[in-house]
């Protein structure tokens, strides 16, 4: 049963911004559970699209984007655990992708140079490995003209024609590592990655809706895309950006279609947070009682991975394309500026957060503006998804707090308890 006032918080919460057009916020779902996998909110409102579509509901499916790095990484630590993968050996990396060994960095200017470190899993899955993403850097974004870089085409040839942005190991930045984790993970196993997870993360949680290839039932259910384009503050109905999954109906077509450790996948939210749910229990599924990942390897997970970058978090994120990103000066404020950490895939807030999230709680987002945390020390996970463009929209950021705030305030002395 969920918690009746977080329940009623959150969807007067969310019915207040998609109840009003000015927003251009057509629908969000909004789901938390706690540590046994049990649903403390699940709130679906508006509609799918703007353009009088059908009710939102919690079984709409969304394109969750960069969400689908913390599937992705798992799936290589599962291949870590199997023996199949080592997170700190360049020379297997280089084995299985000789085209990491011989990539460039690329300089202000476009000048390309040799690197001066090698790369490892490790790096890839932390985004220290020196790649960029073009909408997020305008040298790399540049560098791709005139033709230029869309690596939302779900075509590996864009991995492949990309170049570092930086040196290996000498900074943090966002980017196309854990899509060349992916690689990895095929290459040594032989299993495409959209494979992979099917067999070893969602067979054993017993999830059916959440797939690189949607399904014909999950089509039905897609939530249509919307754009907010710069310089105006109403948003319309768009093409979907993540295209030619959602067209690629015989496995001839699907074999065209690059499975994206970074983007690839399309997820009913309440089905996402039993992935999360698993790792509030150490690797194992308070619902199916399967262990998909090892209580150390969930652990590692959680370790700062940038001790050395205290505000990496910081630097701020330019809109090299401002119709797919908004600029981020911050990812992450929090009173007093404390130490801000990075896990393997995911941002890490090293202090307890003003909605009332412990202490390491794991976050992440993806594009089209969906948000989910991972709170082991208290015991809740949640997630909120929208699909609106570009990322950073103010309405569905506003949502993400105020209703992961609710639940948090709803639960109160129960969570006191639980947490003694």
């Amino acid at each position: 049963m969920v918690n009746e006032k977080a329940q009623e918080a959150v969807q007067k919460s969310l019915d207040g911004v998609t109840g009003d057009k000015s927003t251009g916020v057509a629908g969000i779902v909004f789901v938390a559970i706690d540590k046994e996998g049990k649903q403390i909110a699940a709130s679906a409102s508006g509609k799918t699209g703007l353009n009088n579509r059908g009710p939102m509901t919690m079984d709409t499916v969304f394109w969750i984007a960069s969400c689908t790095k913390l599937l992705a990484t798992m799936a290589c630590l599962q291949a870590v655990e199997q023996g199949k993968l080592k997170l700190d050996d360049h020379k297997q990396v280089y084995e299985l992708c000789p085209e990491l060994e011989k990539v460039k960095v690329l300089e202000e200017g476009g000048k390309l140079v040799d690197k001066k470190t090698e790369i490892t899993l490790r790096m890839l899955l932390s985004h220290t490995s020196g790649f960029g993403y073009e909408f997020f850097n305008p040298k790399l974004r540049d560098y791709g003209r005139p033709a230029g870089y869309d690596v939302f085409h779900a075509d590996v040839k864009e991995i492949f024609r990309m170049p570092l942005v930086n040196q290996p190991g000498e900074t943090w930045e966002y980017g196309i590592g854990i899509d060349w984790a992916g690689i990895l993970l095929k290459r040594a196993t032989g299993v495409k990655l959209n494979d992979w997870i099917q067999e070893h993360i969602m067979q054993p949680l017993g999830l059916e809706n959440i797939n690189m290839f949607p399904t014909a039932a999950m089509k039905k259910e897609l939530a249509f895309m919307h754009q907010r384009w710069p310089g105006s503050k109403e948003a319309e109905e768009r093409d979907h950006v993540y295209r030619e999954p959602l067209l690629a109906e015989t496995e001839h077509e699907k074999d065209h279609v690059f499975h994206s450790g970074g983007a690839g996948a399309y997820a009913k939210p309440a089905e996402y947070v039993q992935v999360l749910a698993a790792l509030l229990n150490d690797g194992k599924s308070p619902i199916t009682g399967k262990q998909i990942l090892k209580k150390e390897t969930v652990d590692l997970m959680w370790e700062n991975q940038v001790p050395k970058m205290p505000d990496f978090a910081r630097q701020g994120i330019p809109a090299a394309k401002p119709e797919q990103t908004n600029p981020a000066p911050e990812l992450y404020p929090q009173e007093g500026n404390p130490p801000q950490g990075w896990g393997l895939s995911f941002m890490i807030t090293q202090e307890a957060g003003a909605t009332g999230r412990g202490k390491n709680t794991a976050w992440w987002a993806g594009i089209a503006n969906l948000f989910w945390w991972c709170d082991r020390e208290k015991g809740v996970a949640g997630m909120i998804a929208s699909q609106v463009m570009p990322f950073g929209d103010a309405h569905v950021m506003g949502q993400w707090g105020a209703c992961e705030a609710a639940v948090y305030s709803a639960l109160g002395k129960e969570m006191e308890i639980r947490t003694k």
